[in-house]
């Protein structure tokens, strides 16, 4: 029913078939792709969703159309669902928002393109939404983070017992130092289990102890925390941790969008910017420019990331999904996939391993993921004892910034290829994917302007095809021409650092 599909995680990968193919009995969650004639493309979003819920598509008809559906308001709620941290609804009205007087709407999005790759540098829902409502935002500092839960804590080459203590994760903040990586986390784990009460922490943690260690070493703090445990006493546990020196939450398991959730997500943003914390919002529905409104809003999830490498089916194409969601998922804004794998499989040699996962696709696609996907707060997903076994690949992810002055759209096609270059300070970088198909393509650095310019590179090896962690690294002169062709193997990538 449609009721039980309004819990949802806003994760599921895409099927590509006629609107009228599809299951009538299913909703489909925005932004929605639309082939038209003459290879134009219709992307279907919302913007400025504030005090109402977000948006479904539905096709229950024999006809070539879509109909909106909305999550009514919740009536009767009980604590559940995952850890003891969500709150499910069991009894809905009959209406889907409370609201009075005068107001404004959400924009309902409708983003045409005649070529393919403007999808991929699309501001839309950006420009739509309200504008920042802070005086001040020159504590909020994007980033890349050292993330702990993909790898499982699975780290090795050390005399102490990994795993969610206080040992581990100063490893954790030496490793982000050593790399000037700016944050690390603490994912699920570091409060008590079940209690779904941020202030009861395990003994193995002391929070103070790795704050103060990571501000010794420039290396910030930030918590993970599941939704109901975060807003049941949303102030004085933001205080709590502001006073502390934390920099911010990544607050999950929100799996609605009704207008409470939407609520929620403001009142969280509002409250953390109160305390100058940010927030990476996972667990919720795509962005529509919360983070132009709050920019404290630093990222979110809203995407089949990298985790479900660690359960999924080897029947699941990711590369496939990779060189679709620039053109779909991004057009609504950031999203936090958790990139970085530095165990990557061909297509034939994929397998789910919860405690040391892998990749699709080739070590250069995970490389380039760093340019190509719009990640203002940005994880290595990988755990820093494979990391040290790859200075060259991690020196470089480090260097990689999160934020961009400009965008150019090189090339691609849905579902099958993309390329971006994107510019920060005096530097551009480039980076390309492809789905399992190898592939060669011939990328237009004309926007370079005048002047000589160096490329460093890393292209898949020779042998990437069969060993996809093969990669090669180069530093080459931009040509004259400014023309230089990218070759890929099956499910692989290419990136590059352009400088003068």
């Amino acid at each position: 029913t449609f009721e039980e599909q309004f819990m949802n995680s806003f994760e599921q990968p895409y099927v590509h078939e006629p609107i009228t193919k599809l299951n009538s009995e299913r909703l489909m969650i925005l932004p929605f792709l639309v082939e038209l004639d003459g290879g134009k493309k219709l992307c279907i979003t919302e913007a400025d969703l504030e005090d109402y819920p977000g948006m479904f598509l539905n096709n229950s008809t024999d006809k070539p159309a879509l109909k909106p559906v909305f999550a009514p308001y919740p009536k009767v709620k009980k604590q559940g669902g995952h850890n003891n941290l969500q709150m499910l609804v069991e009894e809905r009205e009959d209406y889907i928002a409370r609201t009075s007087g005068t107001r404004a709407f959400p924009w309902r999005v409708f983003v045409v393109s005649e070529d393919d790759k403007q999808l991929a540098d699309c501001d839309m829902v950006y420009r739509l939404a309200s504008p920042c409502r802070l005086q001040d935002v020159s504590w909020v500092k994007p980033g890349k983070v050292a993330w702990d839960w993909w790898n499982d804590w699975n780290i090795y080459d050390v005399d102490f017992r990994a795993g969610i203590n206080n040992e581990t994760y100063k490893y954790y903040i030496d490793f982000a130092a050593e790399h000037g990586i700016e944050y690390v986390i603490l994912d699920e784990g570091w409060s008590v289990n079940m209690a779904a009460d941020l202030m009861q922490v395990i003994p193995e943690i002391n929070i103070p102890e790795l704050v103060n260690y990571g501000k010794s070493k420039n290396v910030g703090i930030i918590l993970w925390a599941g939704y109901h445990a975060f807003d049941r006493d949303l102030e004085k546990v933001v205080k709590h941790y502001s006073d502390m020196g934390v920099k911010g939450f990544k607050v999950d398991f929100m799996d609605r969008d009704d207008q409470e959730i939407i609520d929620f997500l403001y009142r969280g943003a509002e409250t953390c910017a109160k305390y100058k914390m940010m927030v990476d919002y996972h667990g919720i529905c795509k962005p529509t420019g919360l983070q132009r409104t709050y920019p404290n809003v630093i990222n979110y999830e809203g995407v089949h990331g990298l985790e479900n490498m660690k359960w999924a089916a080897n029947t699941y194409d990711m590369p496939l999904y990779d060189v679709t969601i620039p053109f779909v998922r991004m057009v609504a804004g950031p999203m936090d996939y958790t990139q970085g794998a530095m165990r990557n499989a061909i297509r034939k040699n994929y397998a789910p391993v919860y405690t040391e996962p892998m990749s699709q696709g080739t070590r250069c696609h995970q490389l380039a993921t760093y340019v190509i996907f719009e990640s203002p707060l940005n994880m290595l997903c990988d755990n820093p004892s494979n990391y040290n076994r790859e200075p060259e690949c991690t020196e470089f992810i480090a260097d990689i910034p999160t934020v961009w002055e400009k965008t150019v759209a090189l090339d691609g096609k849905v579902g099958e290829y993309v390329a971006l270059a994107r510019l920060h300070g005096d530097n551009w970088y480039v980076g390309a994917l492809t789905n399992w198909d190898a592939r060669e393509i011939e990328l237009d650095l004309s926007f370079l302007g005048d002047g000589n310019y160096k490329l460093e590179l890393f292209k898949d090896g020779i042998n990437a095809d069969r060993a996809a962690c093969d990669y090669k690294k180069e530093i080459i002169p931009v040509p004259a021409d400014r023309k230089i062709k990218v070759k890929m193997a099956p499910g692989g990538g290419w990136v590059a650092k352009i400088y003068k």
